[in-house]
């Protein structure tokens, strides 16, 4: 069976492909969590603490500068959009085993929709200039270290 060929990234969206990363990881987390059978509570405060230092951050920055490179209205962006949505209300709701397993599997698919699909038609269709523009101001994003937590449930 043939290896799908790794994805080439361009240099202005690494950093972006790096937050997904940490967002996968995330993911794992989770999984590790509710398979260690790990005190929802001690999950949630991760989850949280995880949202809102480097999720809503991302979000926000996708949508203010990324999508709009795809033209007002592009299915892609708009899909993006709505997930990010769904993915705001699960991170808000009370903790319970459903409501980080919808987590773990919304948030995967999404990243993988974006890396495949979003960031491959970004590559395709908007010009060098306007990335570069991207990459500067992807500087403005300080977020703290994901890891930077004393209660490593996962480990």
């Amino acid at each position: 069976m043939d290896k799908p060929t790794p994805i080439k990234r361009h240099d202005a969206l690494k950093p972006l492909s790096r937050d997904h990363h940490h967002g996968l990881l995330l993911c794992w987390k989770i999984r590790e969590g509710l398979k260690r059978k790990i005190e929802l509570d001690r999950i949630k405060k991760y989850t949280d603490f995880f949202f809102t230092s480097q999720l809503r951050p991302h979000f926000r920055f996708e949508e203010s500068e990324i999508f709009p490179l795809l033209g007002d209205g592009h299915s892609m962006g708009t899909r993006a959009i709505n997930e990010h949505s769904r993915l705001e209300f699960l991170f808000k709701e009370e903790a319970s085993e459903e409501m980080f397993h919808s987590i773990e599997k919304e948030l995967n698919r999404h990243i993988r929709f974006e890396e495949r699909e979003l960031f491959r038609e970004l590559q395709e269709t908007v010009s060098e200039e306007k990335l570069q523009k991207i990459a500067n101001k992807e500087e403005e994003i300080i977020t703290p270290d994901p890891d930077d937590w004393s209660d490593k449930f996962w480990q």
